[in-house]
């Protein structure tokens, strides 16, 4: 999947449409073209909240609840998202740039034509997930957790995975070619529906030995 994803706030067709938003977030509020510039957000829930065609720009979310929120069309810039809570949030058309996400629980989500540029995800949790035509683009995945999740057209160009877990997970057109390292501990064998290159091959060989059982001996 290619999709052009706006460097800059003026490049949001919706751009002129979006009014600053002030004070704390609230659950189940519906949010609609507007314009979160900065500040930090400690603690606060907003589960069930409804995000469309909104922006983030240098925002901070610490200890965040946005469990079983929605984002529709959502451009999220610079973001500092810190132990939020995303667990069976729904995500759709929608960007991540240059970014940090760590200690994100966002089992159970769904994730469709989402791109994520630029970032840094660490110590997330997408097991049991829904992810459809999702790109990681020039990021660095560590300790990031697919168990159980579906993946169906992803890609990873220009990526670095670190420890990153696939035990269960069902792959389908999922593309790993372009990612720059491919570091697994586990679920090799939730690599099948997923290409990978002859290079890549060789380095996962003695992982793919040991996950089935085969001992490899010279003499």
């Amino acid at each position: 999947m290619t999709r052009s994803v706006p460097d800059r706030l003026d490049d949001l067709p919706y751009a002129e449409l979006l009014r600053p938003h002030t004070g704390p977030l609230r659950s189940d509020e519906r949010y609609d073209t507007v314009h979160f510039d900065g500040g930090e957000h400690t603690d606060e829930s907003v589960a069930g909240a409804a995000f469309l065609e909104c922006a983030f720009t240098g925002v901070a979310l610490s200890g965040v609840k946005l469990r079983q929120a929605r984002f529709n069309e959502v451009w999220v810039q610079a973001g500092r998202w810190v132990a939020c809570d995303l667990s069976d949030s729904e995500w759709q058309d929608s960007s991540f740039v240059g970014g940090v996400l760590a200690g994100v629980a966002g089992y159970g989500s769904a994730l469709r034509r989402v791109v994520f540029r630029g970032c840094k995800l660490e110590a997330v949790n997408l097991r049991s997930a829904v992810l459809r035509d999702v790109v990681f683009e020039d990021c660095l995945l560590r300790d990031v957790d697919f168990g159980e999740a579906k993946l169906t057209s992803v890609s990873f160009p220009g990526s670095t995975l670190e420890e990153v877990r696939l035990r269960g997970a069902t792959l389908s057109k999922t593309d790993l070619r372009g990612a720059v390292r491919l570091g697994l501990t586990d679920g090799h064998q939730g690599l099948r529906g997923a290409v990978i290159s002859s290079t890549q091959l060789l380095e996962l060989a003695p992982q793919f030995a040991q996950a089935l059982g085969i001992e490899v001996k010279d003499r």
